[in-house]
């Protein structure tokens, strides 16, 4: 696989309730063989194996919320990584009450695991920075729920600039000063010239984005924090032959989630997080098409490179 891959895996598509069909909410990022698991629904660890995803490469876990059909998977998946032996860390981001919850758990059941957890807690005062590496950001920011729940934004950091390796022959640059190419830099040959860089490089692809919208009421106050992302996942629970009770338990139609999608101008919209009442999908794409066209539904197994 790609060293730059940035390549989505979804293993739940369903609400609270699941289907035959649709497992309850989790999806699978890989930024460059960085494995994120966002959110971790009852049978998470199932779908990892169904869908032949790399189990122990997930050493970022993000919890939006706990509401179970977010959460109720992740007591048995840390327990089976430790069974299979597990001995790296793991950080978990997330409400600081999962936290209490996984102690009891533990303690209750006498539970030592053969590996360490991080906890980060997330908090609702805007963008804020969870997790940071040479090639990936990730932040959390406020959603609008019944609960404390927080969204996720993944963003690829600039890539390095490309090398046209013909031109350094012809223009007598050392192997050695590839790097300094790379990062932006002039260099000086071996004739003691100054080569500007834009000679003998070219840019790589922008860097590409991930927006994970959990459960949300309609909240135009989010756009400011997924602007012109390549990919936003909203919630849809329901159709708008069901707003008044999207409303009151603050999720979103798929008329809003294109809404919110459109006012952010990103690239692309995937709908999720499907009421079980709904069997036929496409009605969620013919109600999100005539606000903003290019949209796909998450469906479980589904695999979207990004």
């Amino acid at each position: 696989m790609s060293s730059q891959a940035f390549d989505l895996l979804i293993l739940g598509s369903s609400s609270a309730s699941p289907t035959s069909e649709r497992n309850p909410s989790a999806q699978l990022l890989n930024i460059s063989e960085r494995y994120f698991l966002i959110d971790c629904a009852e049978a998470t660890q199932i779908q990892l194996r169904r869908f032949k995803a790399k189990f122990q490469a997930i050493d970022h876990i993000f919890i939006s919320h706990l509401h179970g059909d977010h959460f109720f998977g992740l007591p048995g998946l840390l327990s089976s990584m430790h069974l299979l032996g597990r001995k790296q860390d793991i950080t978990i981001y997330c409400p600081k009450e999962l936290k209490e919850v996984m102690d009891l758990l533990n303690n209750v059941s006498d539970t030592r695991f053969n590996y360490k957890i991080n906890w980060v807690f997330t908090n609702n005062d805007g963008l804020n920075l969870l997790f940071e590496d040479d090639k990936v950001e990730v932040y959390s920011f406020p959603l609008k729920h019944r609960i404390f729940c927080t969204g996720f934004l993944f963003k690829e950091k600039p890539l390095p600039r490309k090398v046209d390796k013909y031109k350094l022959d012809k223009f007598r640059i050392s192997t050695a000063d590839i790097m300094l190419l790379k990062n932006g830099f002039d260099v000086v040959n071996k004739d003691g010239e100054t080569i500007k860089n834009e000679t003998v490089t070219f840019s790589a692809r922008n860097p590409k984005s991930y927006a994970y919208c959990s459960d949300t009421i309609y909240n135009p106050k989010i756009v400011d924090f997924i602007k012109g992302v390549d990919l936003l996942y909203h919630e849809c629970t329901f159709l708008n032959d069901k707003k008044e009770r999207a409303a009151q338990t603050f999720h979103s139609t798929a008329e809003q989630a294109a809404e919110i999608a459109k006012s952010a101008n990103v690239k692309q919209l995937l709908l999720g997080h499907f009421s079980a009442r709904y069997g036929d999908l496409d009605q969620f794409i013919a109600e999100a098409k005539p606000v903003f066209d290019n949209c796909l539904l998450a469906t479980d197994g589904k695999r979207i490179s990004i």
